[in-house]
């Protein structure tokens, strides 16, 4: 039986895309497109600024653009730099229990400039890594936010590498190596959500993909079986060892998870974990017509590593808000809205806001959804006014 590790190299290194290819190349574009516009929109975010002066007195050969910067860069910072941006903001895609497109496109877009790759290239080269991400997180059971790893560092890079092999049309046995060196270039922890450090873990899963694959191409060996390996990706991130490292990846290339899970376009530029909520609450208040006045207390029911994730119960800065449940209602009864002009330090402070976080109660239901594990199958938000009603 063909190893995990080797699967998956043999896939990259040769792709099929079943019999739905114009499908999966269609959600492939609305990634593109999203990122390119989260992109945009948070290119003068601090974070990003820093990742700049980071790389300023950088003396490698310039290979790829910067769009917003009109500067250019080595592939690997290029793209560091872009996925920073993309994920500035917390308003980019999700899927997989992650970003996908924040770590994959990028890197696409860096490495594919620098070969001359043709649209329909880059493409399927977000597919191939959309695929194999998705193979690697399927096997888990266990949430990998309630462990501390955040997905779209621990896969993303993984995820980057397939792809940039694809575009370099690496054989099977140095995309091997590429992905195995990636899979010890990733991480990202949970702990990090809320500050300048969760979009540099997409940026440096973008730029991880392009380094593991120039060293493989310079020579670099790896580890034939990290995936599968007892003492390897998969089990290493795996705290209670309950993950399937075993199972035949034999579908891959014939049943496209891309076409099944597809990509979730956020609403709203906070953690996507709370946005049902946040859909709940404006719907009642529109529907009631209520006034932040009249609420004595929000009770909210969402899912056990979704609540994990919302880790700022009394959040300070717009950065912080991004991950507040609390703050998600706030906004939502304060403003009617939870758009980029309430994620601000000062609306933040606004008492109206620090008066109603303290309202809200949170707890979980660990009921899970069967196409995003990491959701409770069914959010629920119940407002009390100050009246009994």
């Amino acid at each position: 039986m063909t190893g995990l590790t080797q699967a998956l190299a043999a896939f990259v290194a040769a792709p099929t895309f079943g019999s739905n290819e114009q499908g999966a190349l269609a959600v492939a574009k609305t990634g593109f497109m999203d990122t390119i516009a989260t992109m945009l929109a948070g290119h003068n975010e601090p974070v990003v600024n820093i990742v700049r002066q980071f790389f300023a007195n950088a003396t490698t050969p310039a290979e790829a653009p910067v769009p917003f910067l009109g500067t250019m860069h080595p592939a690997a910072q290029a793209a560091f730099i872009t996925a920073v941006a993309g994920h500035a903001l917390d308003y980019d895609d999700v899927a997989l229990s992650g970003h996908p497109s924040t770590a994959l496109v990028p890197a696409i877009l860096a490495e594919g400039y620098l070969l001359n790759s043709s649209g329909l290239d880059a493409l399927r080269a977000y597919v191939v890594g959309y695929e194999v991400w998705a193979e690697l997180v399927s096997r888990e059971p266990d949430q990998y936010h309630l462990k501390g790893w955040h997905p779209t560092g621990v896969f993303g890079a993984v995820g980057a590498a397939a792809a940039v092999a694809y575009l370099r049309r690496l054989n099977v046995a140095d995309t091997r190596q590429a992905l195995a060196i990636s899979a010890s270039l990733a991480s990202g922890l949970v702990a990090n959500f809320g500050t300048m450090t969760k979009p540099f873990h997409a940026g440096r899963a973008a730029a991880h993909g392009i380094e593991a694959v120039r060293l493989s191409m310079l020579g670099m060996t790896s580890a034939p079986d990290v995936f599968e390996h007892q003492a390897g990706y998969l089990n290493a991130l795996s705290k209670a060892g309950r993950v399937d490292r075993t199972r035949p990846a034999d579908t891959l290339g014939k049943t496209l998870r891309i076409l099944e899970t597809g990509l979730s376009i956020k609403r709203y530029p906070v953690c996507y974990s709370s946005h049902r909520t946040i859909d709940a609450v404006i719907k009642i208040v529109e529907a009631e017509n209520l006034q932040p006045s009249e609420i004595k207390n929000v009770h909210v029911i969402t899912g056990v590593a979704q609540a994990s994730m919302l880790r700022n119960h009394r959040p300070v800065t717009g950065l912080e808000a991004k991950f507040s449940g609390e703050f998600a209602v706030a906004s939502a009864l304060v403003a009617g809205k939870v758009g980029l002009a309430e994620l601000t330090d000062e609306f933040v402070a606004r008492p109206a806001v620090r008066e109603i976080m303290p309202k809200v109660r949170i707890a979980t239901d660990a009921t899970p959804c069967p196409i995003e594990p990491v959701f409770a199958m069914n959010d629920r938000v119940e407002i009390e006014l100050r009246d009994g009603t």
